[in-house]
């Protein structure tokens, strides 16, 4: 049987698994934004406790996803609750950095600018430094989201299903196929969400900076 016979057959069972691998990466990378973003503003305004916050940061995205799975495992069980906690967790450094960097990097005379005029701290943030910072921050988003789309692959070690699912199959099996219908789709995947947040940055990036990056 080819491989393209095979995916024919199995067409339903890699549907569910890219499904549910989509759903382990959205709902991972929605609360990771939701958590990195007003964490590295609040970073910006308190630099004291970066560091460590970075630092912290990093040293989870060091450990082996197979042991944060471990640790899920035994501490909360399987499914997918165990699986989007631990990649939020690796989420979270690259989104978190880049909004920090990309605030920080801010050129001092657009900030004083904006309160020469009058802006509030509020009003200077949403209007000056985050739309200047966005490119960045969407940067971190993208790195975060093609790290996930590899990572989730692991959550099928654990019940939460996925690509994974069909890989650890194939290993298991000593069957190419499977590992092929798992791989090949988390690829494409990857390189298609890599190309649409690329689109998204382009569109949310400010037309004066857009020229200034060409």
């Amino acid at each position: 049987m080819s491989f393209i016979e095979f995916v024919s057959k199995n067409y339903n069972e890699i549907l569910k698994s890219l499904v549910r691998h989509i759903e382990l990466v959205g709902i991972s990378i929605l609360i990771g934004i939701l958590i990195s973003i007003p964490l590295g503003i609040f970073l910006t305004r308190h630099k004291r406790v970066a560091g460590p916050v970075l630092a912290l940061a990093g040293t989870i995205q060091t450990i082996p996803g197979l042991v944060m799975l471990g640790f899920a495992l035994v501490l909360i069980g399987i499914g997918m609750l165990p699986a989007i906690i631990v990649l939020t967790l690796y989420a979270i450094l690259p989104i978190l950095r880049n909004t920090y960097t990309g605030i920080t990097e801010v050129d001092k005379s657009y900030t004083e600018a904006s309160r020469g005029i009058g802006m509030t701290n509020m009003q200077t943030l949403f209007k000056v430094e985050i739309p200047i910072a966005l490119p960045t921050i969407i940067t971190g988003i993208r790195l975060s989201t093609v790290y996930i789309v590899s990572w989730a692959t692991l959550a099928g070690l654990i019940g939460a299903g996925g690509l994974g699912d069909l890989i650890w199959t194939g290993l298991s099996t000593y069957n190419t196929k499977y590992i092929l219908a798992g791989a090949v789709p988390s690829a494409i995947l990857a390189f298609i969400l890599n190309g649409l947040i690329g689109l998204l940055e382009r569109i949310l990036t400010p037309r004066g900076l857009r020229r200034s990056r060409i």
